[in-house]
């Protein structure tokens, strides 16, 4: 009987082993399901958070507008958010991805209980610690996100360049619709007029807005550990050490070329954020108005980002998507700083929506194209090649918020197409850069 058990144990163990491929995780994975299971978990996770802080962020320079604490918020949010970047690659090797993830969206949820008390006692301390926060998550996502796809593509013999821009693609696109589904719950809520709507209203929209954001972190809670604490840990043994690790991009030519259209990515959103929804919507649609045309914005961006991270394939798709969208992003701005001017009527009411439409495509290019260049670029460092990323990005953002309420908006345009135009340079340059560097490896 003894050995007839064992003879029937060991059929059971090697039916289990033939099974196990089928159903388990690749080697080294600690998750429950696959690669690409969890980037959909992190895609909704963030589609539920940003829905409510992207629509809030939009409406800041029209709702909290004494003293303009709205945009002075929003440029002490982004002033944090660019100091606590520049450490946040050891906090997410620290916490590990998916803990910073969770973690990061605290300071989303204090935000928005701020608004619905909105002082200069509630937001300024709201927006520091969200700053803080924002580092944590942003730096956690690209490198879960790009840990996903990197193993993806090793685990099914997949080339890495298409796979970053699928994830990507797929990421971006989700985000990008944040700007859709919030907003149209603003607009749903703030439907009273070019007044924006009623104390209560603003009030319901921030709790419902709260709302989502818990769903958002619960969605957070399920994702996969995909912590590389035991490979870096002797990255951060000493303070000059983490240094070196959160400064090694910027050694390298790559990094400082592709710098500047990274600050010019965050400059073009910061100007949907705070002059476009000020200056262009407002004047023509009300406070009111915000949420329709951010949300012709987000869909254009949605499917901007899913049709770019389709057909990235590399440095060269890369290179003609980007070109697409600076060109549209410049005739915008040159049509702005020439031409422009508020109508009445059906078609002033529809300018303004397909304006949001065009540079919500630029957003899309940009969001989905940086990401899966650094992922590809920097692979080795990619922590700390995130964490520049939000460095620049959110300096960026905050020059805006610092800048719009003081400038005229033919100032701003003027900054605008100058750094686009320097930033598209650069970028032109980065891809001879690295195919001549290529050419000579082969």
């Amino acid at each position: 009987m003894d050995a007839d058990a064992r003879g029937r144990r060991g059929d059971e163990e090697e039916a289990a082993d033939e099974a196990t491929p089928l159903l388990a995780a690749p080697t080294g994975y600690s998750g429950r399901w696959s690669h690409a299971a969890d980037v959909h978990v992190l895609s909704a996770a963030f589609l539920f958070v940003f829905a409510a802080y992207c629509a809030a962020q939009n409406l800041e320079s029209t709702v909290n507008t004494e003293g303009d604490l709205g945009t002075v918020s929003l440029g002490i949010l982004y002033t944090s958010f660019t100091i606590f970047s520049v450490a946040a690659s050891p906090v997410v090797n620290w916490l590990g991805s998916k803990r910073a993830l969770v973690v990061g969206t605290s300071g989303y949820v204090l935000f928005i209980l701020a608004n619905l008390v909105p002082t200069w006692y509630t937001m300024v301390p709201a927006s520091l610690y969200l700053g803080f926060t924002a580092s944590i998550i942003w730096v956690g996502q690209g490198t879960y996100l790009t840990s996903a796809a990197l193993s993806h593509a090793r685990d099914n013999n997949l080339p890495e360049g298409p796979t970053l821009g699928n994830f990507n693609g797929e990421f971006w696109g989700m985000f990008a619709s944040t700007q859709v589904i919030g907003n149209l719950i603003s607009l749903a809520l703030l439907r009273n007029g070019k007044d924006g709507g009623s104390v209560t209203g603003k009030t319901l929209l921030f709790v419902v807005f709260l709302g989502c954001m818990i769903v958002g972190i619960a969605l957070m809670c399920l994702l996969s550990k995909r912590d590389e604490k035991a490979n870096n840990a002797p990255t951060h043994s000493s303070f000059g050490a983490m240094m070196k690790y959160i400064i090694a991009p910027l050694k390298d030519r790559r990094m400082i070329l592709i710098i500047p259209l990274i600050a010019y990515s965050g400059l073009q959103q910061a100007f949907v954020w705070a002059v476009f929804t000020k200056s262009i919507v407002t004047p023509v649609l009300g406070i009111s108005g915000v949420g329709g045309a951010m949300a012709i914005y987000g869909a254009a961006d949605v499917v901007c980002s899913l049709v770019a991270g389709r057909l990235t394939s590399g440095l060269h798709s890369a290179t003609s998507i980007v070109s697409v969208g600076a060109i549209l992003q410049a005739v915008v701005l040159f049509w702005l700083l020439l031409f422009y001017s508020p109508m009445d009527g059906l078609l002033g009411a529809a300018v303004p929506l397909f304006i949001g439409a065009l540079w919500g495509v630029g957003d899309g290019v940009f969001n989905t194209q940086l990401s899966a260049l650094l992922g590809l670029l920097f692979e080795d460092v990619k922590e700390a090649a995130f964490a520049q990323l939000k460095v620049w990005q959110s300096g960026a953002i905050a020059v805006i918020f610092f800048l719009s309420p003081n400038i005229t908006l033919q100032a701003i345009l003027i900054l605008m197409a100058i750094a686009l135009i320097i930033s598209f340079g650069s970028f032109l340059l980065l891809t001879l850069v690295v195919e001549n560097s290529l050419t000579i490896r082969s």
